[in-house]
């Protein structure tokens, strides 16, 4: 859908109005969190993003540090920040609606599902909120949002016309964004009502100071080869000063780039290994991270040595961790972990099945004729995204049992 807006007419952070709109279009984005949205309109000001968006984000440029990142954190801080005060309690219809609407924490076990309307739906668990005995449609939470979206519409409003004058606030509002989408990724989740702890248990002290939001695997077997791993990530910064990213393609035998195992294909480029030195590839990012900036890049790695064939495709996670698995609409994962083999047609395996968290005799033993961890290769394709999250320091892939092994 697309929203025309006369900025002659209606001025960036003066009209409601032009807001409410803007919040509504971000409400009902299908396809990821507002956070993603805020930045394209930062990126691209030619994008449908930037004219919808404008009156958001425009404001920001009054910041000290007035570069897309930052001041996608600050207008993410400061709607997160207002939403924290509409409303008199917790139980607030119109401030969980409002969260509901825009994805913030905290979500439900299973993560905010995609529609408006199913996000809605997933707030009639909660106890007396919306009614006891909760509603079976969907019906209070809409009226609820109606209201709700037009009052946080008049706050924004008068909150951007100052900041647009007076930009000294915005850093505060930046770090209140990090802390939010940090809390959406999943590292600082609690249920607010249970007060449980992080899903995540704690790395390891020299663990990569990233957590990964999706982790897409993609393998072209050849016979019983890797001929081609590609693996997409979309990562979220620990700490400042990430450069890069770590992936496991011995670069102890060569200094020469051209010989390594591993490709960088986006967003990325293959570092210069120090010779005679056993360390992993590292593959650098064009510019440095802060710590809640977030970053999408690609390699792909392949099998050099011929008799080196593979039992498994496997991942270990040397993080802090990897969201748990969702899916869009149309079943396409979008976040979490996932692996996609594709074999050769001349040697497909007798049986395929997922691992997490075992040890190596439990990985490589065939799970028994009905088991969930059995998986179909359906025209020489198999696929599994891990719905759970993907703790630190612990394993997780495909077995593969072969043809007469």
């Amino acid at each position: 859908m697309t929203v025309e807006i006369d900025r002659e007419v209606a001025r960036p952070a003066q009209a409601s109005s032009v807001i409410e709109t803007a919040l509504r279009w971000l409400a009902i984005r299908k396809e990821g969190e507002p956070l993603r949205f805020l930045r394209y309109a930062l990126e691209d000001p030619a994008s449908e993003s930037a004219l919808v968006l404008g009156c958001l984000v425009e404001p920001t440029a009054t910041m000290p540090e007035a570069t897309p990142e930052p001041r996608a954190f600050a207008v993410w801080g400061l709607i997160a920040h207002e939403i924290s005060k509409l409303g008199s309690a917790e139980d607030s219809r119109r401030r969980n609606t409002l969260m509901a609407a825009f994805r913030l924490p905290q979500a439900p076990d299973t993560g905010w599902k995609a529609t408006l309307d199913d996000r809605f739906r997933q707030l009639t668990g909660l106890p007396g909120v919306f009614g006891d005995p909760p509603p079976t449609t969907t019906t209070p939470m809409h009226k609820a949002w109606r209201r709700a979206v037009g009052k946080l519409a008049d706050c924004l409003a008068e909150k951007l016309e100052l900041l647009g004058q007076d930009g000294r606030e915005w850093q505060d509002y930046a770090e209140i964004g990090r802390k939010a989408a940090e809390q959406a990724s999943g590292r600082l989740s609690s249920d607010r009502r249970s007060g449980a702890e992080s899903p995540f248990r704690a790395p390891s002290p020299g663990a990569q100071p990233v957590f990964v939001e999706r982790m897409l695997i993609r393998v072209v077997m050849r016979r019983r080869l890797v001929s081609r791993r590609m693996t997409e990530r979309d990562i979220v910064a620990r700490e400042d000063g990430v450069d890069g990213f770590e992936v496991l393609a011995s670069a102890g035998r060569t200094a020469d780039l051209s010989e390594l195992p591993v490709k960088a294909l986006w967003a990325c480029r293959l570092s210069t290994p120090r010779a005679k030195s056993p360390a992993p590839a590292r593959l650098r990012f064009p510019k440095v991270l802060r710590r809640g900036d977030r970053h999408h890049f690609v390699s792909e790695t392949w099998d050099d040595d011929p008799k080196d064939w593979k039992r498994r495709i496997g991942v270990v996670v040397d993080h802090h961790g990897i969201a748990p698995g969702a899916f869009d609409d149309h079943g396409r994962p979008i976040a979490g972990l996932t692996v996609q083999v594709n074999f050769d047609p001349q040697c497909l395996p007798d049986a395929c099945w997922w691992y997490a968290e075992q040890t190596e005799p439990e990985r490589l033993r065939r799970p028994p004729d009905g088991d969930r961890h059995l998986l179909e290769v359906a025209d020489g394709f198999v696929e599994h995204t891990f719905e759970k999250p993907c703790q630190p320091r612990e394993g997780y892939g495909i077995v593969f049992k072969w043809p007469h092994e």
